[in-house]
């Protein structure tokens, strides 16, 4: 049983949010650091594509159906893939766009802490702004901010390893602080969503996503959904307390606070700097054994049956990530054993690597139970705090070895800008032909677009 923080600390919190709050309200697109308004634009558009890329997903398609037999008034479009696009309540497009957006595990994530948090906030971002006319500056400002919010947020209430899953616990509160920006909230107003959104979050175990429990894809839908009704109801009163992340997150959930991380270098430190991105669709602590497999086999393909056995040693949160034979694509997204295996078996750890086949494959099953998990030996400092080794050895004898000890795609190793952009318009193009000269555009900060409502260069992207 958790014992309560003191009144001092709950206290002390609310006022440092009431900073953070005050902070962000204000902040304008001209207040951001050039290097900051492309950060904002590069992540949107990558976790954009990247909801997209999810759209073929049996259960995402049954979940949409359902949603739109029942959705309200067209306002916010459900991006499906489908000609002419669907549209639905902001609602209920951000509960399908949300679920869609970590489906295929190719939306970028904040490395310092564990927080993907743009997928905390774009999903409800997209359908608000695409309801209320706000255009793509306006989108992309709210963005910053409640990356700013939910980011510093995880900072400031760390839990015991790998139980609470960010995905439930923070993204209510990431929705909440980006929904509040765009409709311009003054700082009480904001303040009391936010807090109030902290009531709304989710208690997702961790464990669902190593298990495979596919209700984990749905939780950043939810919490988008439940973002925008915290705005919805600070202005008529239906709020929390001062104190209701706190009691939340550290009374409840047992986090420990660190209130400082709330409002420490306000304007010096964006969050936003400090995230990745990712190409390999799987788990981001699995990224390094990604690597490490292919420094080993020099990037080709070694064949199931040449294998003998693997040997993975790699950080603590990567031997979490223990599943020989995963159930679901979720599952193997986060499988060590399957995540090594399918690297040595495909050459990559693309999304075709984790399709239902590749969970069924008699090869695949063989190998993955050849995989070994071990330690490494030692805890090492950031950036390379997320190493493995990979020792893979061969029926005729050969053994061949890989490190990696920080996968690149964070801030110590980004990839060039051209390498994101690829992989951007690769994601959105089967889906949305059409659409790559405004993506490209968002992607440029072309000042005219960027002034354009959101609806309109969302209609021809979706053409």
């Amino acid at each position: 049983m958790t014992t309560p923080v003191s009144v001092d600390v709950h206290e002390q919190a609310a006022a440092a949010l009431r900073h953070l709050v005050g902070f962000t309200a204000g902040l304008r697109w001209g207040d951001l650091p050039a290097d900051i308004r492309q950060r904002a634009a590069t992540v949107f558009c990558d976790d954009l594509t990247s909801l997209i890329a999810a759209r073929d997903e049996p259960e995402l398609q049954a979940l949409r159906a359902q949603l739109l037999r029942v959705g309200g008034p067209a306002e916010a479009t459900v991006l499906d893939g489908a000609q002419p696009a669907v549209r639905t309540d902001r609602y209920s497009a951000a509960l399908a766009n949300g679920t869609a957006a970590d489906w295929a595990e190719l939306d970028g994530g904040y490395r310092a802490v564990v927080c993907h948090a743009a997928l905390y906030c774009i999903p409800a971002l997209l359908a608000e702004a695409e309801a209320t006319g706000a255009s793509v500056q306006d989108l992309l400002l709210a963005l910053v901010v409640g990356y700013e919010t939910v980011a510093r947020t995880a900072h400031a209430f760390s839990f015991p390893g790998l139980v609470l899953h960010p995905h439930g616990g923070l993204a209510t509160v990431g929705a909440a602080a980006a929904v509040a920006k765009l409709r311009g909230c003054d700082p009480e107003t904001a303040f009391r969503a936010i807090t109030t959104a902290a009531t709304l979050c989710l208690p997702g175990p961790f464990n669902h996503a190593v298990s495979g429990a596919l209700i984990r894809n749905v939780w950043p839908g939810l919490c988008a959904q439940n973002g925008i009704r915290a705005v919805d109801w600070a202005p008529v009163g239906l709020t929390g307390s001062p104190w209701s992340m706190t009691e939340v997150f550290a009374d409840i959930f047992g986090g420990t606070v660190e209130v400082a991380e709330l409002d420490r270098d306000l304007g010096q430190d964006w969050k936003i700097a400090g995230g990745y991105h990712k190409m390999h669709a799987c788990c981001q602590y699995a990224h390094s054994t990604v690597e490490a497999v292919l420094a080993a086999t020099a990037g080709r393909r070694v064949a199931a049956d040449d294998v003998a056995d693997i040997t993975v040693a790699t950080h603590w949160k990567g031997r979490r990530l223990d599943r020989a034979q995963p159930e679901t694509s979720l599952a193997a997204k986060f499988s060590i054993q399957h995540i090594a295996a399918a690297t040595v078996n495909y050459g990559h750890a693309g999304a075709t690597a984790f399709s239902a086949d590749s969970l069924t494959d008699a090869g695949m099953i063989r190998l993955r139970d050849a995989v070994t998990i071990a330690a490494w030996p030692e805890d090492l400092p950031w950036p390379n705090d997320r190493p493995s080794q990979v020792s893979l050895h061969l029926r005729d004898g050969t053994r061949l070895e890989g490190t990696c000890l920080s996968a690149p795609g964070g801030a110590d190793q980004p990839f060039a800008p051209e390498v994101i952009r690829a992989k951007i318009l690769g994601n959105l193009t089967p889906a949305y032909p059409a659409g790559a000269a405004a993506v490209a555009a968002i992607l440029d900060l072309d000042p005219a677009l960027l002034a354009t409502p959101w609806a309109a260069v969302l209609g021809r992207i979706t053409g």
